[in-house]
């Protein structure tokens, strides 16, 4: 059987889009031991507009096909994700 990728949503309060995506990140790290996480891929919405995305984690492709673990938009160098972590 083959397996597809889906998104999970799930609504959170926040004061604004900052902290929804340190929520978003804290979530993703509470949940890298499972396999089929792909952190890098976080993204963060409004809940009436749901097709405009907040990248959560920088989108460089790094040695390896890995992604940079910092957050997006960050300042400086990329770095290597940790093993099963974000």
């Amino acid at each position: 059987m083959s397996r597809q990728r889906f998104v999970v949503h799930v609504p959170v309060f926040a004061a604004d889009l900052d902290a929804a995506c340190g929520f978003a990140r804290a979530i993703t790290r509470a949940l890298a031991f499972l396999a089929d996480v792909d952190g890098a891929e976080t993204t963060v919405s409004e809940e009436d507009a749901q097709h405009v995305r907040h990248r959560v984690f920088c989108d460089r492709l790094l040695d390896g096909r890995r992604r940079c673990r910092l957050r997006a938009h960050h300042d400086g160098e990329c770095e290597a994700p940790r093993p099963r972590s974000w």
